[in-house]
């Protein structure tokens, strides 16, 4: 059975799923699904369409669903789609897409910290954290194991790779490399996210390929990206670890251009 409480408003078509807890002052509207075990716990506000996995757990004043903030909405139905295990702590803020054709999505155990934004089209992987304050723009991609920190800033359609650590307070307007720490105004590759990916499990063997990598892309500023590129492929100890032919495939997919 699901707990609401009396003051909360929950409307006639959201659908609860079992051991749903919509806490004081909640606001359940329109189409929204949310999957057992989520809990409300107080003065939340979901809008939908919109469709939440299991256990979910939303913080005071979390508003998550509501309508795309892009001017070029008109009202048709949009969408997001939410996994399961997330944590949504106090302001946090997610849109729904802006076409009926699109989708916001956040995929599992991501971690949304006090007044953190995820605009329209986001699609969030899993295990990621946006710190208080950081602020992603329509139609960003984070893959998996991402950490933006606070007051941190992404452009519109910027791609965030997986195992990436964005410093805090960065201006972010090109695609941030995966398994790379970037930081400042604006951002700049600084260091391989080493301690990141040893807390993951990944073998110090492949950290060193990594940081070889980094060395032949980014250290030296003045060096020709395509040059670098290929010394790594060419490198008999080196150019065939599946950590650097993701971080070169990624580079090479960059539609905006990446940080380095």
């Amino acid at each position: 059975m699901s707990q609401i409480h009396p003051t909360a408003v929950v409307d006639p078509s959201a659908e609860l799923g079992e051991d749903v807890v919509v806490g004081p002052y909640c606001v359940v509207g329109e189409h929204v699904r949310l999957g057992n075990g989520c809990v409300l716990h107080s003065h939340v506000v979901l809008g939908g369409p919109s469709s939440f996995g299991e256990r979910n757990e939303f913080f005071p004043f979390s508003v998550i669903g509501l309508k795309s903030q892009d001017m070029k909405y008109k009202g048709e139905p949009t969408y997001l789609e939410v996994g399961n295990d997330n944590v949504f702590r106090e302001n946090s803020n997610i849109n729904r897409s802006t076409t009926p054709e699109t989708k916001t999505v956040i995929g599992n155990n991501n971690l949304f910290l006090i007044n953190s934004h995820c605009g329209h089209e986001c699609v969030v992987g899993n295990h990621c954290i946006l710190s208080g304050y950081a602020g992603v723009a329509g139609h960003c991609h984070i893959d998996d194991w991402a950490i933006i920190s606070g007051f941190a800033a992404l452009h519109q359609f910027v791609r965030v790779g997986e195992h990436a650590m964005v410093g805090g307070c960065a201006r972010v307007a090109q695609d941030v490399p995966p398994y790379m720490i970037v930081e400042g105004f604006p951002a700049a590759v600084r260091a391989v996210n080493s301690i990141g990916l040893q807390r993951r499990g990944v073998p110090e063997e492949d950290v060193r390929a990594l940081k070889f990598a980094y060395r032949k892309l980014f250290l030296h500023k003045g060096e020709n990206i395509e040059e670098g590129m290929a010394s790594i492929l060419a490198d008999e100890k080196y150019g065939n670890n599946p950590y650097v032919a993701k971080l070169l495939r990624f580079l090479k997919e960059s539609e905006r251009g990446f940080t380095h």
